[in-house]
């Protein structure tokens, strides 16, 4: 493909990056992002995807908007409340971007439809707030051999990680199970500062372009932590587990 002068004018800060230049901003457009979730995580996430010019952005969600949810989550507006998120989400990112084709799907990530989601995107972005997603998710894609990128946040603190299957740890490998519905705390319960998903979904949407241009180094065998409160990032090195009941294999510890 060869880039139209709209293209050229739009990414010309892309384009003059030796590390990008029109090949990469290229790649970038043929890219095709899937974000699970379209609340905190994914509005800067796929805000900035589309900014890009990532090609094809999908969205996954069955919730509605709620006026709680406006405090942190900027891809919806106040006169969407009640509206689905999908819905809200679209209109906004195809306002920033017009020549993004944008997929939703108003529903559940689930065992039975999860495949045949994921299965049309090259990367997946872990935007939910409950692990029962995101272990599905996961293991869907170190199933199907597709970068998942992953993001939490809660309180003052968030964290990411990116999982390459085949290359490195998976989300399993850290956190074998989810933890019982009656441990977990949501934000609902305890609260989230308004901001800190903007920081968490930014960095989700910098790993995927440095995925698509091959450039950099990624959160591969890294978690990377934040504290609000303190403003520091740490990096806490992880091992690919070889007993992971998603990506290792029992009884091979070589």
């Amino acid at each position: 493909m060869s880039l139209t002068k709209d293209q050229i004018d739009r990414y010309s800060r892309h384009i003059l990056l030796s590390e990008v230049g029109a090949g990469g901003q290229e790649k970038i457009i043929a890219g095709r992002v899937l974000l699970i979730g379209a609340g905190g995580l994914a509005s800067p996430a796929a805000y900035y995807l589309a900014a890009a010019g990532v090609g094809t952005i999908g969205l996954i969600d069955d919730d509605v908007v709620s006026i709680s949810n406006l405090q942190r989550q900027i891809l919806h507006f106040t006169n969407d409340i009640d509206r689905p998120k999908v819905v809200s989400a679209r209109e906004k990112l195809a306002a920033i971007n017009p020549s993004c084709r944008l997929v939703t799907f108003q529903e559940r990530l689930t065992a039975s439809n999860v495949m045949e989601i994921i299965k049309d995107f090259d990367v997946v972005v872990d935007c939910t707030d409950n692990f029962e997603t995101r272990f599905l998710a996961n293991d869907a894609c170190v199933q199907a051999k597709k970068p998942f990128f992953h993001g939490a946040v809660l309180k003052f603190f968030g964290q990411a990680m990116t999982i390459l299957p085949g290359e490195g740890p998976c989300y399993r490998c850290v956190f074998n199970s989810p933890p019982p519905p009656a441990k977990v705390r949501t934000s609902a319960q305890v609260g989230i500062i308004g901001v800190l998903p903007g920081t968490i979904g930014t960095i989700q949407a910098t790993e995927v372009l440095k995925y698509f241009l091959g450039i950099g180094d990624l959160l591969v065998g890294k978690m990377l932590s934040y504290n609000a409160l303190t403003m520091d990032f740490s990096k806490i090195e992880i091992s690919k587990n070889p007993d992971c009941p998603a990506c290792g294999h029992p009884g091979d510890h070589s």
